[in-house]
C-alpha cells in the first residue's frame, strides 16, 4: 500500500493530517512518543472510516528509534510515499530563564527530529525515485517570537532545511515542502490565557484562530497530484496575521 508516516500524530495537527491523508487513500503510520491512548484513538477513527492505520511508538530525536519506526512501518503497512514531520514541542519562556536541558530538548525534537526522520525517508525514497516530505514549521520561524526564541530558531531551521533538501532530493523525483501554521487551536497553545488568544485572534485579518483541520488541508494539498511541480516551498496557514 501507499503509506504516509505522520510524526506526533496522536492529537492536534498530526491527528488531523492522518485523517486527511487516509481520505486520500494512504495507509497511515500514526507515530507517538507518550500518548498511546490518543494515538490509538486516531487509528480507530481512521479504521472506522474504512482506512488503514497502525500506531508506532518512537521518539523522533533518537536515531535508533527513528530507524525502527520506518522499518516497522514498511513491514506493517508497505512502501513509504509520504513523511509528515509534525512532532514538536514549545516552551514560552525568556531565553535567560531557559535551562540547558530545555534548550537541548527543543533543538532535538523540533529540528533534529525533522532531520533524522527525513534522512530515513530519503534512504527509502531515493532508490524508488519518488516520494514526498512535508515539514511543519511555524510563523515564528519566519518572523520570530519573543519568549519563544529557541522554538523560533528551530522552526527557522526547519524552513532552511526544507529549501536545501528540496534541491538535494529533486533530481531523485522527491519533493520537499513546508507548511507554516499561524496560531492554531491545539494543546500546544493551551497554555495561552484567554486574553492573549483573544488578542491574537483580533490581530488575525480573518478574525479567527486556525484549526488543526486548516493545517491538515494544506498538508493534503501537497499530497495531491495538483502540487506535483511544487517543491522547496513554504505554505503559510496563518489567516493573514503575517504576510
Amino acid at each position: 500500500m501507499r503509506t504516509a508516516i505522520v510524526t506526533g500524530a496522536s492529537r492536534g495537527i498530526g491527528a488531523a493530517a492522518s485523517l486527511e491523508l487516509s481520505a486520500l487513500g494512504y495507509a497511515v503510520a500514526v507515530n507517538f512518543k507518550d500518548n498511546a491512548e490518543k494515538a490509538f484513538e486516531t487509528v480507530s477513527k481512521i479504521r472506522a472510516l474504512g482506512g488503514v492505520a497502525e500506531a508506532f511508538k518512537a521518539d523522533v530525536s533518537e536515531p535508533d528509534e527513528v530507524r525502527r519506526l520506518f522499518q516497522s512501518s514498511e513491514e506493517a503497512l508497505g512502501r513509504t510515499e509520504i513523511l509528515v514531520n509534525n512532532a514538536g514541542i514549545s516552551k514560552i519562556v525568556l531565553l535567560q530563564d531557559m535551562g540547558d536541558d530545555e534548550i537541548s530538548e527543543l533543538l532535538r525534537v523540533d529540528l533534529l527530529g525533522t532531520i533524522l526522520c527525513s534522512r530515513e525517508a530519503a534512504k527509502l525514497m531515493i532508490p524508488r525515485k519518488s516520494g514526498l516530505i512535508i515539514n511543519i514549521a511555524s510563523m515564528w520561524g519566519e518572523v520570530g517570537a519573543s519568549c519563544e526564541t529557541v522554538y523560533s530558531a528551530c522552526k527557522a531551521g526547519v524552513i532552511g532545511f526544507t529549501k536545501a533538501l528540496a534541491k538535494e532530493l529533486g533530481p531523485s523525483g522527491i519533493r520537499v515542502n513546508c507548511v507554516s501554521p499561524g496560531v492554531i487551536r491545539t494543546d500546544m497553545n493551551s497554555a495561552l490565557d484567554a486574553e492573549t488568544l483573544g488578542s491574537l485572534e483580533s490581530d488575525t485579518p480573518l478574525l479567527r484562530l486556525g484549526t488543526p483541520k486548516d493545517v491538515a488541508k494544506a498538508i493534503a494539498f501537497f499530497a495531491r497530484e495538483d502540487s506535483s511541480f511544487i517543491t522547496g516551498q513554504v505554505l503559510p496557514v496563518n489567516g493573514g496575521i503575517i504576510v
